[in-house]
């Protein structure tokens, strides 16, 4: 087992050699006592780049070989995906949109929550499910729109998975044919690896970022079919190329949808609700014809 990363098969380093890197002080060409000195490669000192990310689990964590983050991984989305469907089952058989939220933090979700809830009710059934390490903050603001929330805290946990939205939704009262909000804890990396057992996931971005984190975090704008970008009223005062970001999310999803919007100002937010009720009406629109092939087989066999 190497001792200076941890890993225990030489054949899968994810890119790195042991290279003798960490070696005794030499003196005349000679090694000498004293302290382990680390000498960088070439390529460490110009440019200074360490990619951890280019071994077969696609990450680095110390002490783990590649084989058995991969294994890991494999065994925990397993389990998760079972979960997921069990959430997708409760989801379809009772009409409701499941739409999971994620962002980095500050990007101004819980904002356009609000908004979109005061905006939305009377029109279906809402609910929300909050996801944070810690404090119930989010789920009182929610709740103080009227709408029912559900606070998850997942302690030292990066994301929520599908247990914990499938433990959520028993505390939540019956929404059928409604719209569910599920707000991801604030991270644009583990979300997108767990399925929730939502029908779409919408990453949102605010202007006060970088407008390269699409191509940063690649993994999560790759799986969203919406993408909001939010707080667009403040660009005339930042320094944040729209046109740059807009092309950097169709560089990794040509798929997305892309809405501006801005939860405070109010631009762009009817266009979001379009597209809310739009995937809405598809999705009952699919359970009607479900239900209607249904219905022809139960005929024909009444027939027989």
């Amino acid at each position: 087992m190497c001792t200076v990363c941890g890993c225990g098969d030489s054949q899968v380093h994810g890119g790195h050699g042991h290279d003798n890197r960490l070696a005794p002080p030499q003196r005349n060409g000679k090694a000498v006592a004293g302290p382990l000195r680390f000498t960088p490669l070439a390529e460490d000192r110009h440019p200074p780049h360490h990619h951890y990310g280019q071994g077969p689990a696609g990450l680095h964590v110390t002490g783990m070989s590649q084989e058995r983050i991969v294994q890991l991984e494999h065994d925990i989305l397993a389990r998760n995906d079972q979960d997921a469907a069990h959430n997708r089952r409760h989801f379809q058989q009772r009409g409701i949109l499941a739409l999971n939220l994620v962002s980095s933090p500050g990007s101004g979700k819980t904002t356009l929550l609000e908004r979109s809830l005061r905006d939305l009710q009377g029109r279906y059934p809402l609910a929300v499910v909050e996801g944070d390490q810690q404090t119930q903050n989010d789920a009182d603001r929610i709740r103080a729109t009227g709408v029912a929330a559900v606070q998850i805290n997942t302690g030292k946990g990066c994301h929520l998975d599908a247990h914990m939205v499938g433990r959520a939704l028993q505390s939540l009262p019956d929404m059928q044919r409604g719209v569910l909000f599920i707000e991801n804890v604030g991270n644009l990396v583990c979300p997108a690896l767990f399925d929730l057992g939502e029908a779409a996931k919408v990453a949102i971005l605010s202007v006060t970022e970088g407008e390269d984190k699409p191509i940063k975090y690649p993994d999560m704008f790759h799986r969203a079919e919406l993408v909001l970008i939010n707080k667009i009223d403040l660009l005339p005062y930042l320094r944040f190329d729209l046109p740059r970001c807009l092309d950097y999310v169709k560089q990794v999803n040509p798929r997305a949808e892309i809405l501006q919007v801005s939860a405070t100002g109010g631009e762009g937010m009817e266009q979001w609700y379009g597209w809310l009720d739009g995937r809405r009406k598809a999705l009952l629109t699919e359970q009607v014809a479900k239900l209607q092939a249904e219905m022809a087989a139960l005929q024909e066999a009444l027939a027989s």
